[in-house]
């Protein structure tokens, strides 16, 4: 039986809690993730995204409620305990960067941590087989493609070896090829690993990928469940600022147009094959 990795009950983070006027920008927030899953949080900007980030590896703790990780509650005395145990990967990959080489840069958080060297050796060519960027090892990151340096990234935090990797954006910077290869890389490594992973997204595209997704709005909790489940709510989505994945919308505008489709599709692929199977039965 899966146990939860890390898990919010009931927290309310206001960033100025003295001043009655502002709204908290997490409210009476509970939710759980089990260890092996692959979570999309998603919501528009505002919607209290950034602050759960911050409060999932301890830069901030609410107000009132708790936030447990890794089977401990996230506190001062556990928390350096428990962020080596998480990876993040955060919006802006130049931003990250700080070896002159690839493999620089991935040994980076090795050295600060201590790791023998030649236990480093190992880890640092083991997390770019990884991510399919062993072919890259001595190339200066900052002539990579976006696509690839959240690659390196992603790379860098998984050397850790840790138990969660936390995706803060990382796609919302990157050209369509350059997402879909972080997000294709991130499928392959739990399929491999069984890696939990949290995506922190605005991107529903992103999201149609994951186990489970968390809507957030205006600091609460909207919506939870499947990828289907949830973009089957689809005027509510669109009210809160979000557009529904490409494939749906899709669907949706050739069924107007008369074509039966069987059914609400997540991706671009089963779109496909479902206008083959209509098409063929013509």
């Amino acid at each position: 039986m899966n146990s939860n990795i890390l898990s919010f009950e009931n927290v309310t983070f206001t960033y100025a809690p003295e001043d009655e006027t502002v709204k908290p920008a997490v409210q009476d927030l509970s939710f759980s993730i089990q260890d092996g899953e692959w979570i999309a949080l998603v919501g528009h900007n505002g919607s209290g995204k950034s602050t759960i980030a911050k409060l999932m590896n301890g830069l901030l703790f609410p107000q009132t409620g708790k936030v447990s990780a890794m089977g401990r509650m996230m506190e001062e005395e556990s928390l350096w305990d428990i962020r080596s145990q998480m990876g993040m990967v955060f919006q802006n990959p130049d931003n990250q960067f700080v070896g002159a080489t690839v493999q620089d840069d991935v040994a980076f958080a090795l050295e600060n941590n201590g790791v023998p060297h030649k236990e480093m050796v190992l880890r640092v060519k083991e997390a770019l087989h990884q991510v399919k960027m062993e072919a890259y090892f001595d190339h200066e990151p900052h002539h990579l493609s976006g696509g690839q340096k959240q690659r390196v990234a992603i790379a860098g935090a998984l050397a850790l070896r840790p138990r969660l990797l936390i995706l803060d954006e990382a796609t919302s910077m990157l050209d369509p090829q350059g997402r879909m290869e972080v997000i294709e890389t991130i499928r392959e490594l739990r399929r491999a690993t069984g890696l939990t992973v949290i995506s922190i997204t605005h991107d529903l595209e992103e999201a149609a990928m994951a186990d489970r997704i968390l809507v957030m709005n205006a600091g609460h909790k909207q919506l939870e469940g499947t990828p289907e489940a949830v973009f089957l709510s689809g005027n509510q989505l669109t009210t809160m600022g979000l557009d529904l994945p490409f494939a749906m919308r899709m669907t949706h505008l050739l069924r107007e147009a008369g074509v039966e489709l069987e059914a609400e599709h997540m991706t671009e692929d089963e779109l496909v094959d479902d206008l083959w199977t209509y098409y063929s039965r013509k």
